[in-house]
């Protein structure tokens, strides 16, 4: 089901239950957490900006897999932005029905996830390695 959305709109919500992955045709989409929701007290804070998608990128897959709730907000960040939503009904459908395409089509999911998770492991090493210089800095 396509659609093109304005600059600002919210697409996904996080923590939010749905069952649709996307794919960008044209424009872009900014991904955003809420940093607080894994804090002890999960208190609401300001949502931080984490990546940009662009043309040809796909997000929302993870809900697709676990059929859990959203990790993240997305919002529209450039105008006129063309999206592509697909249900997880239909692409299962897609699966059953032509199932070699459907092979090529979960294959560069699992491509695509692998490389998110691979991106997310290296970003969280990165903030280790300043947290341990920060505190090391702080008892000198």
């Amino acid at each position: 089901e396509p659609a093109i959305y304005s600059k600002g709109e919210i697409l996904i919500q996080e923590n939010e239950s749905t069952d649709e992955m996307y794919v960008i045709g044209e424009g872009a989409v900014e991904i955003l957490v809420n940093p607080g929701f894994v804090s002890a007290t999960q208190q609401e804070m300001e949502s931080v900006v984490v990546a940009e998608l662009r043309p040809g990128q796909v997000f929302g897959e993870v809900s697709l897999v676990d059929q859990g709730i959203r990790s993240a907000t997305v919002r529209i960040s450039r105008d006129k932005t063309y999206v592509l939503r697909i249900s997880r009904e239909r692409l299962m459908f897609l699966c059953n029905t032509y199932p070699e395409l459907g092979y090529k089509v979960m294959k560069n999911l699992a491509a695509d996830l692998a490389l998110k998770i691979r991106h997310t492991d290296l970003t969280i090493r990165q903030y280790q390695l300043m947290l341990s210089d920060t505190a090391n800095n702080v008892g000198k």
